[in-house]
């Protein structure tokens, strides 16, 4: 009986463990899309100076910034496809202005939130491992008769939710 107890105790803490570090995981990633999330204002400024009559693109940007505001972590991992296609629409927009492609300002802009992205990107593999590991000790026997026994649910990975963003790039030059 309390080799059994002993044994269970272990499997708590380290499912509590797990769990802990999956929510790092995600509280890291948020840090970067708040960083990334706080320059998308003075992006869509400066490109607003050179691009008047982009407006669609411009509130399209404004209005994903603003509705990627979750409280929840599956509709903030949702939204942020959304908000990364609004950057690449502003991004092509970008292309057809030479001067804005030249300004101090949104090269700067834009060299930051390039240096954001491969931080989400690595702070995304983190957290997916994280949540790997997490979910398949919740899944496999034993450790599973623990885990719904003290209420340890699966939690969401991070993944693609546009079928876009899943396709193969067309390079031509």
């Amino acid at each position: 009986m309390v080799v059994l107890l002993i044994v269970l105790l272990v499997i708590y803490n380290q499912l509590v463990m797990l769990r802990n570090k999956v929510n790092e995981a995600f509280s890291t990633m948020d840090v970067f899309l708040k960083k990334r999330f706080d320059l998308i204002p003075s992006l869509v400024e400066v490109v607003k100076g050179y691009a008047r009559h982009e407006t669609d693109v411009l509130q399209q940007v404004t209005r994903q910034r603003t509705a990627t505001s979750h409280d929840d972590r599956s509709g903030l991992l949702a939204g942020e496809a959304k908000i990364g296609d609004a950057l690449k629409s502003l991004f092509v927009v970008a292309e057809a202005y030479p001067d804005l492609k030249a300004n101090n300002s949104f090269l700067t802009l834009q060299e930051q939130l390039a240096k954001m992205e491969d931080e989400i990107s690595l702070s995304r593999r983190y957290y997916n491992g994280s949540v790997r590991e997490y979910n398949n000790r919740c899944q496999m026997f034993p450790l599973n008769l623990v885990a719904s026994a003290f209420g340890f649910k699966p939690m969401p990975m991070f993944s693609v939710s546009s079928d876009m963003e899943r396709q193969a790039v067309n390079v031509n030059l």
